[in-house]
């Protein structure tokens, strides 16, 4: 990988942890990882663009059906791609049809681009998401033979003992906190060949006293009244939280984002 390479463009690819839930900022919408590595970008690239198609809750045949052609069509330098993890969490899921889309995905892109990221997306500690581990794990191991056969690069996000942190997490269990965040587009920054500005990313923050046994039940209530419940009624009705929800950047036009 190039240090410190000249990129003039990137669009990102996705669901909801493109999309940059939970890093919600003051006006109520979500900046997120790629936002933040965009406006690193667009500081040391002048005349840099951006586009994010990521809407959250779609399957990797939404992403497939309504990002990939548009994204492929903008011919940025960098295109990341993530998806699929929504499609493992569902109690019935094709795994071979998974991978057939993914494998899609990839092709199409790929060549549309100077450079496909790929990534092993993170994962929290807890019951909840170990049911579906295997599955996820499957996923990866997918991400990892496409990047090997198309030339993409993959942040392993999976492999980071930070990003399996409960406090990097937000309430719902599901998404990243703006700290997790952070260190996702540190990840992708590193990656990319840009010089670190944070080596530690992948390391856990400090010890802290863990909660006591009213607090953490308090919150898993609160959880599975505001999260879980309404979660399991949305795959149960075939309903999306992205439901009719327009890509947050639809268009690859010159960015200014948040400070990092």
């Amino acid at each position: 990988m190039q240090k410190n390479p000249i990129h003039t463009s990137l669009v990102a690819v996705g669901d909801s942890f493109t999309e940059g839930m939970s890093d919600l900022l003051p006006d109520g919408s979500y900046r997120g990882w790629a936002d933040l590595l965009a406006a690193r970008m667009a500081a040391v690239n002048p005349g840099f663009r951006y586009a994010n198609l990521a809407v959250r809750g779609k399957l990797i045949g939404q992403i497939v059906d309504e990002q990939v052609d548009v994204a492929a069509a903008m011919q940025p330098d960098v295109i990341t791609l993530v998806g699929g993890l929504n499609d493992t969490l569902r109690p019935k899921c094709d795994m071979g049809r998974v991978r057939d889309l993914l494998t899609e995905a990839v092709e199409r892109l790929a060549p549309a681009c100077k450079q496909l990221v790929l990534m092993r997306s993170p994962g929290r500690q807890g019951p909840v998401l170990e049911r579906f581990r295997p599955r996820m794990e499957e996923l990866f191991a997918t991400v990892d033979e496409l990047a090997a056969q198309h030339g993409a690069v993959v942040v392993d996000l999976y492999g980071a003992p930070s990003l399996s942190d409960p406090r990097l997490w937000d309430v719902d269990r599901l998404h990243l906190t703006a700290e997790g965040h952070r260190r996702v587009a540190e990840a992708v920054w590193q990656t990319l060949g840009y010089d670190a500005e944070d080596t530690e990313w992948r390391t856990p923050p400090a010890v802290t006293p863990p909660p006591g046994w009213a607090s953490r039940r308090v919150a898993d209530v609160r959880f599975a009244r505001q999260h879980l419940l309404p979660w399991i009624g949305r795959r149960l009705t075939g309903r999306s939280s992205g439901d009719g929800r327009p890509a947050k950047r639809p268009e690859l036009l010159p960015y200014e984002g948040p400070a990092t």
